[in-house]
């Protein structure tokens, strides 16, 4: 898993498959899961989402990077029907199951009120601002308020990639690419101290916006441009990353969820994550054999990373479902489990499977080769599974 003499030259014969990411796609869902289960508050279910939006940032970019590497251009059209074929099958999939239940009273009460603009909101990811507007409970489904995240990733996954082709084509340096993007993260988090302290904002606007949150992923993007652990030569030492970065890190993060001060986390809190998950995720990739990222890479945790994206999106209504049941809320938490687990599963071979396949196909077709380029690295192929 780890590239030869990765400290000191480009990654160049890395597996094509990244467990670690898994892995870290796995926790971070688990992390979500168990905070929903009944631990909130006691578990920060809500840093599992960042996790997802830094590794959003992190795998798209290095798809774009190594893309227009490899071919000089960025195909929109390939990206866009990428991005179609792995969201919308399954997004769309549990939406409808979930409204159709919702609509039918197959699922507990209370019943949120039914609102077209609720739906239609979710249909066309804008979820997040209809809970700006009309909270969390009104107008969806039950469980279904967890799409506002997806609602972030898209408004993202629309404007990135133009963004990113502009950077390339007038910031050639990768360092003032990296440097604009700090800069645009910067000025979300100036966004986020105007709303709370000069404008009086609640938790909500700054949690769920795309203007208070986009740059969680950003800081994902500016990993893959800057000091990619698959792509780059990331001047940091392994003992550096073990015993200096990794500790500074875990203690960035446990400050940001042990400052219990709202204004702080809704502002700061989301900035200090995202620095700290630097080292964390080159860590990930650079020592996958090392300590506590060795666990990343078992197979059964690994598999679950795979499963993240349907388990995500179902586990709420899971949840909703199963909390009538006259059980200890332990009990209810693993049987929401392992039927969210079952219904992932089957979700990911009857359509997240062959939605891949199509999309490496169409891939091939729409993205051109440019002659006589270099031999791509095989890298390439270590993340195209996103």
């Amino acid at each position: 898993m780890r590239p030869p003499n990765a400290a000191a030259a480009p990654a160049r014969n890395v597996a094509q498959h990244i467990a670690s990411l898994d892995g870290i796609r796995a926790c971070a869902v688990m992390l979500v899961f168990v905070a929903h289960a009944g631990l909130k508050g006691r578990v920060p279910g809500e840093f599992g989402v960042t996790v997802f939006f830094f590794l959003s940032g992190y795998l798209i970019t290095t798809l774009l990077r190594i893309e227009h590497e490899r071919t000089g251009s960025i195909s929109f059209r390939a990206f866009y029907l990428r991005r179609v074929l792995r969201i919308f099958p399954p997004f769309y999939l549990v939406l409808g199951a979930a409204t159709l239940l919702w609509l039918v009273h197959a699922l507990p009460a209370p019943y949120p009120r039914f609102s077209w603009d609720g739906v239609l909101s979710q249909v066309f990811f804008l979820s997040n601002y209809y809970i700006v507007l009309h909270g969390w409970w009104d107008g969806h489904a039950q469980g279904t308020w967890i799409f506002w995240s997806l609602a972030v990733e898209e408004h993202f996954y629309l404007l990135f990639p133009l963004v990113y082709l502009l950077l390339l084509r007038f910031v050639p340096s990768r360092h003032r690419q990296a440097l604009v993007l700090a800069g645009l993260c910067g000025l979300v988090l100036a966004w986020r101290l105007v709303l709370v302290f000069a404008l009086g904002a609640g938790k909500d606007r700054t949690y769920v916006a795309t203007d208070t949150r986009i740059d969680s992923i950003l800081f994902g993007c500016i990993l893959a441009i800057l000091a990619n652990p698959v792509l780059d030569r990331v001047r940091i030492g392994d003992n550096a990353l073990r015993f200096v970065w990794v500790p500074l890190a875990a203690v960035g993060l446990l400050l940001s969820f042990a400052v219990r001060n709202p204004h702080f986390q809704e502002t700061t809190a989301y900035t200090i994550q995202g620095i700290c998950l630097f080292p964390l995720f080159i860590a990930a990739v650079r020592l996958a054999d090392w300590g506590p990222f060795r666990l990343l890479n078992w197979r059964a945790i690994s598999f679950v990373g795979v499963l993240s994206y349907s388990i995500y999106l179902l586990h709420p209504t899971v949840l909703w479902t199963v909390n009538p049941l006259p059980v200890p809320g332990i009990v209810q938490a693993l049987i929401a489990l392992a039927a969210t687990l079952a219904i992932a599963y089957g979700i990911y071979v009857v359509v997240e499977k062959p939605s891949a396949r199509l999309r490496r196909r169409l891939s091939r077709v729409l993205i051109p080769q440019r002659p006589p380029a270099p031999a791509p690295p095989p890298e390439a192929v270590a993340v195209a599974s996103r």
